[in-house]
């Protein structure tokens, strides 16, 4: 299996006006739920939520043969994880700004928002959940 945080480490340094922080401890909660057959095809970071000023809810969103998985480990305890079946995803929504961008990721129930993405990280990103959602919707 590969090592999720040295994914997102790469994602990070390739596009480094990306804002996230503790991306470390975000990936070792996305390794502990971790299928044993499941396959890493994909890993991102940024922030969890709508707004562009909440700068430390940082998350790590892996997208793995079964679902896309998106955890937040808290400073003193906890942690946050969604898992997202190909069966529950809608639509895939990109917004670019100025400097950042947003990905806004359409399920049955809610819409999860990905911010402050680098403006140059929002192609490679949309291809990646639009290639993997086309692929996975398709199985179903």
């Amino acid at each position: 299996m590969a090592n999720i945080y040295s994914l997102a480490k790469r994602f990070q340094n390739r596009y480094f006006g990306t804002i996230a922080f503790r991306i470390k401890a975000h990936s070792k909660v996305i390794e502990e739920h971790i299928n044993p057959n499941e396959k890493i095809y994909y890993v991102f970071c940024g922030q969890k939520g709508f707004s562009h000023k909440e700068i430390f809810s940082t998350c790590v969103v892996a997208l793995t043969n079964e679902r896309i998985i998106l955890a937040t480990k808290r400073v003193l305890w906890g942690y946050f994880l969604t898992s997202i079946t190909p069966d529950l995803f809608n639509d895939l929504k990109v917004q670019a700004n100025i400097l950042f961008g947003r990905v806004i990721i359409d399920t049955a129930k809610e819409k999860i928002a990905i911010s402050n993405l680098a403006k140059s990280s929002l192609g490679e990103v949309e291809t990646a959940v639009s290639t993997y959602m086309t692929k996975f919707k398709n199985k179903n």
